[in-house]
């Protein structure tokens, strides 16, 4: 059970995690002066992350990188496991392309540095809280000379999207593999994810495309 208000009077639900205290703080205070936004939960390390995601079911996530337990990249493919439909914004001070290209793999959709202005920051999570993704201007810039690799799809991730190619329903799909409907579901989730599928007719598309391609 969690405390999620009715969806109709609902503000953006957010979770701060960061393992300082005093960044925190001071994210609080800069986010709570919008009116938009409701700050449900903070975090200081992946269990506390964990419970809030459970607990309190927020929208979007801005997740530092150095954490002392567990890396924040890895700490997003978790939360993933729970609430595959979680926003993540990375907010952190490295702006290395490999950490960007590992953090959006591992599913962030936003990408901020922590020395970015506030409107910066409200326009990150604006971008990523309506479904497109946002990167820091300091990170594209550093982005422009590095590609950004094709997601890895796991084994079972390629079965699921070659049944789609052939037409299958969840169902379907489900009863082929020996899996419930809400695992084939999640699959089609975090594929949708990594490549930026914003629909079924479009999932079924890249499915086909990707059959043509890899044979």
């Amino acid at each position: 059970m969690t405390d999620r208000p009715d969806a109709m009077t609902a503000t953006l639900r957010l979770l701060l995690v960061d393992d300082h205290p005093l960044v925190r703080d001071g994210l609080r205070a800069r986010l709570e002066a919008v009116d938009r936004y409701t700050v449900v939960a903070e975090a200081g390390n992946a269990a506390e992350a964990l419970d809030a995601v459970q607990r309190h079911a927020p929208d979007c996530v801005l997740m530092d990188i150095s954490m002392r337990d567990v890396h924040g990249i890895e700490l997003t493919r978790r939360l993933h496991q729970i609430a595959p439909d979680l926003k993540v914004i990375m907010l952190t001070m490295h702006d290395e392309p490999q950490y960007v290209v590992e953090a959006f793999r591992a599913g962030a959709r936003g990408y901020v540095l922590k020395d970015s202005p506030s409107a910066e920051i409200v326009a990150a999570i604006d971008a990523v809280g309506a479904g497109s993704r946002y990167f820091s201007a300091r990170v594209a810039d550093a982005l422009v000379s590095a590609s950004l690799p094709e997601p890895e799809l796991t084994p079972r991730e390629r079965e699921v999207l070659d049944l789609i190619a052939d037409g299958l329903g969840n169902k379907e799909i489900a009863a082929r593999l020996d899996l419930s409907v809400r695992t084939v579901e999640s699959h089609r989730i975090n594929i949708k994810r990594k490549f930026d599928l914003d629909s079924a007719a479009a999932l079924l598309k890249f499915a086909l495309q990707r059959r043509r391609d890899h044979g």
